[in-house]
């Protein structure tokens, strides 16, 4: 009795890859918050794709990381974890520039890691309470 072997087909194995398509926020009051994200980023906000939610698009015309701003169903927990930070080589003008938006300062520190320039950080809260941080490098 003569067995015979078949061969599988040899797989190839591909990665499977994610990249990001959105950053999500609960809010009390989609219109509004999405109307200071897209002011306090220069970029464009419209409805989103369901109803009660609100988009503020990526930075290539809607390409790249957008914000889509979702009705909360329930009380907003402050902060849930998740923190932007957003870049600048002119801090104080841009602190200035968000607050006239409606962000409150929470607190401001110099961070300096070993080896590195120093950080000026200054957190800040969105004006659903949001924390999210200002950085600027500081000149050596």
């Amino acid at each position: 009795m003569s067995s015979s072997t078949t061969q599988q087909p040899k797989r190839t194995l591909t990665p499977i890859v994610a990249s990001w398509g959105s950053v999500n926020i609960d809010a009390a009051d989609p219109v509004s918050l999405a109307e200071f994200w897209g002011k306090a980023l220069g970029r464009p906000v419209r409805p989103g794709m369901t109803p009660g939610t609100m988009t503020v698009d990526g930075p290539d015309s809607g390409s790249g990381v957008g914000i889509v701003i979702v009705q909360a169903t329930e009380p907003v927990k402050v902060g849930g974890g998740f923190c932007p930070n957003l870049f600048t080589d002119h801090h104080d003008e841009e602190t200035e520039r968000l607050t006239g938006l409606g962000a409150k300062v929470l607190n401001e520190v110099y961070l300096t890691p070993p080896g590195y320039p120093t950080i000026r950080m200054t957190v800040l809260a969105d004006p659903e309470a949001n924390p999210f941080n200002l950085a600027t490098l500081q000149p050596e």
